[in-house]
């Protein structure tokens, strides 16, 4: 092997192979290739697309003398194919051995992989389903010409056959650098896609539907690049999106969405997936990455107005979530702030026709929620925490501890109030009337710190406290946090409980006549 790309040979193309699962753009390479009287091996489905388009095809068992067998699982896993794409002419030695072997060398190889990642999205809980889409010989064929670079090309997606049929038809000859490049791009991508194996299989072999959650050995992630960002949270931090935020939305209108932008995106799509069940129109407002106003409502008019009341000021500049089409409506009500994002499963015409005036705004169609299995990955210094996601309320209990029983509404409220605590930042308490939030505590080192911020801010914008719910993401460690929402007028409390205290924050909301719940999962977000 050559010690530098530059000196790599040219390479004619002689015989290539194609063999792919995604048959988009195969037809125009093979026609392009088959006029150059490059000799075209095919399998299968790829080989019938071919000759349907009228391109004269080889099938690998002419070449092997081998029939496809075990229902397709060995095909092209033969010497005739591997020693075709591994063998290095040059070398004496393997030249004598492919003369001797009748192995014709394939001087380019066309593969993409069968679709796994889309396999298991259509049916997580099918492990044979899973094991039968796992590609086998692709990879190998993949592998094989990557390594092989000096003397083999190697196509694994469609997007790249206009660039190499391009350089191809203007110097008959495929470069050195061109080929390390795309032997590169072959690596990245087995690389993903047996990371991508190995999670899924996790979800099995861990144990996780059976509720045991361990880690795995190692942690690998492979995610293509999705976008370049012009900066991250700060204009001298270089910065990119990996992996495909497209499969669950699509910002159709306004500028490019910036690092911040991703953040509070994801933050509004992690809530709006706990409402997603909702009966009723959901508005969540976040401003830096948190809550600042979330209500139900009737329709989304009145679920605005209701969010945007929790606080009038930390709105502006903000993003707004609906789990509805946006009516020209709500569109005239929203319009009257500036808001940088604006995410809904769809939006009216007339909606549009207001909402997209302004350019700087950013429109995004929700076109999934969150994944609820989704692991959680951050780095710290020396390394990283891996996670399951905080999913779900399904393990959960709702024990009324105290003498007072909740009526339906304070149930109701008592219900959106603890999903809503579930994405504020910790030590969290979230008050919260007919469904609406009205004072959010966030962030404060101790729990009654978080309940005051609350309450003056619930005061500050004109909201009474009176016959409210209080949401604690934590247990209380102390009465007093109970005292002081008695004292602010709240009426019921929803709570993990599990504190060493327990007995004396259930004695002390009886003694002031609260209605207190415990679920017995706390909601830390830090």
């Amino acid at each position: 092997m050559t010690d530098s790309l530059e000196k790599l040979t040219n390479l004619s193309i002689k015989r290539a192979l194609i063999s792919v699962s995604d048959k988009s753009g195969v037809v125009d390479l093979a026609n392009a290739l088959y006029r150059k009287n490059i000799e075209i091996i095919s399998t299968g489905g790829t080989a019938n697309a071919l000759r349907n388009a009228g391109i004269p095809v080889t099938d690998v068992t002419e070449i092997t003398q081998f029939p496809e067998c075990l229902d397709g699982r060995v095909k092209t896993l033969h010497p005739m194919i591997h020693g075709g794409i591994l063998g290095r002419p040059e070398i004496e030695e393997h030249a004598k051995t492919l003369l001797s072997l009748n192995i014709q060398p394939i001087q380019l190889v066309v593969v993409n992989l069968y679709p796994f990642q889309q396999a298991v999205s259509d049916k997580p809980d099918d492990l044979e389903h899973a094991v039968e889409n796992i590609d086998i010989g692709g990879p190998a064929m993949v592998r094989a010409a990557a390594k092989n670079f000096e003397n083999v090309c190697i196509l694994t997606s469609p997007a790249q056959y206009d660039t190499f049929l391009k350089e191809l038809m203007q110097h008959g000859v495929v470069s050195g650098p061109t080929r390390a490049s795309l032997a590169q791009n072959a690596f990245r991508l087995t690389a993903e896609y047996d990371s991508r194996i190995a999670g899924h299989l996790d979800n099995f072999v861990s144990g996780s539907h059976s509720g045991d959650i361990s880690p795995s050995d190692s942690l690998t992630i492979q995610e293509p690049l999705y976008q370049s960002l012009r900066y991250g949270e700060n204009p001298h931090q270089a910065a990119g999106v990996y992996g495909d935020p497209s499969r669950f939305i699509n910002c159709f209108h306004g500028k490019d969405l910036s690092y911040n932008n991703y953040l509070d995106i994801d933050a509004a799509l992690q809530l709006g997936a706990d409402f997603q069940d909702s009966e009723e129109a959901l508005c969540a407002i976040f401003k830096h990455n948190l809550p600042c106003g979330v209500a139900l409502g009737a329709d989304n008019k009145e679920a605005w107005e209701k969010a945007f009341s929790t606080d009038t000021v930390s709105p502006f500049g903000g993003i707004v979530l609906f789990n509805r089409t946006v009516d020209k409506q709500t569109a005239e009500a929203v319009d009257k702030i500036f808001t940088e994002i604006i995410l809904a499963p769809d939006f009216e015409a007339g909606a549009l026709e207001l909402l997209t005036k302004k350019a700087n705004r950013r429109l995004i169609r929700i076109k999934k929620w969150s994944d609820p299995a989704a692991q959680v990955i951050r780095s710290i210094t020396g390394g990283y925490l891996q996670q399951q996601s905080d999913s779900g309320f399904e393990s959960e209990s709702r024990n009324v501890v105290t003498k007072k029983q909740p009526d339906e509404n304070q149930l109701k409220t008592l219900e959106f109030a603890w999903k809503v605590v579930k994405h504020v930042k910790s030590n969290a308490i979230v008050y919260a009337r007919d469904c609406q939030t009205i004072g959010i505590g966030t962030g404060q080192p101790n729990r009654v710190d978080s309940s005051r911020f609350a309450v003056r801010k619930a005061r500050h914008f004109g909201h009474s406290l009176e016959g409210s719910v209080i949401a604690s993401d934590a247990f209380f460690p102390f009465a007093d946090g109970v005292e002081e929402a008695a004292k602010a007028g709240a009426t019921a409390v929803i709570q993990p409980g599990g504190s060493i205290r327990d007995t004396e924050v259930i004695e002390k909301s009886d003694e002031y006549g609260l209605v207190m719940l415990f679920t017995g999962n706390r909601h830390f977000r830090h």
